[in-house]
């Protein structure tokens, strides 16, 4: 059964102020879900979404392999600030790609997990090398800001019992 994630209640919200904090949320999950004691209210397991945070954060220096129509962009820009500093909406698909976003393999607990903490702490430490296909030029702080808010959105889905 595919869960609507746009809907689904109980979900935590949360906010990191820095990588560091999303580093320890990461083996604190990671724990819960070693030890059975993860619920999970998405449709995505937590190896999976490793995986899918990790695959957007080394876009980064990758380049994503989209290119959002122009207005898209245009109307997004004016948002940014948004995007940077209140949480992400749940649920949110990007049209013309199978299953709404990219990063969505089923991954092993421990590979995401890996993946995710590499490039995390990379990205502590070297600043992004490509625009943002929707917000252009970015900080480094702007990138780390949309990165911890990329990560509450998604973590949220993950209760830890």
């Amino acid at each position: 059964m595919v869960v609507d994630t746009g809907k689904v209640t109980g979900r935590r919200i949360l906010q990191f102020e820095s990588i560091d904090q999303l580093l320890a949320e990461l083996d604190r999950l990671a724990a819960a879900e070693r030890a059975g004691r993860l619920k999970r209210l998405g449709n995505w397991t937590l190896g999976q979404t490793f995986g899918h945070l990790a695959t957007w954060t080394e876009y980064i220096y990758t380049g994503v392999p989209l290119k959002p129509p122009f207005f898209i962009r245009w109307i997004l820009r004016f948002q940014k600030r948004k995007f940077l500093v209140g949480p992400m909406p749940a649920g949110v698909k990007i049209p013309n790609v199978k299953g709404g976003t990219l990063g969505t393999d089923d991954l092993p607990l421990e590979e995401g997990l890996r993946r995710y903490r590499n490039v995390l702490q990379r990205l502590k430490v070297e600043e992004p090398t490509l625009p943002s296909p929707i917000f252009g030029k970015m900080t480094h702080g702007e990138v780390i800001a949309l990165t911890l808010r990329h990560a509450e959105l998604h973590l949220g889905f993950f209760v830890p019992e």
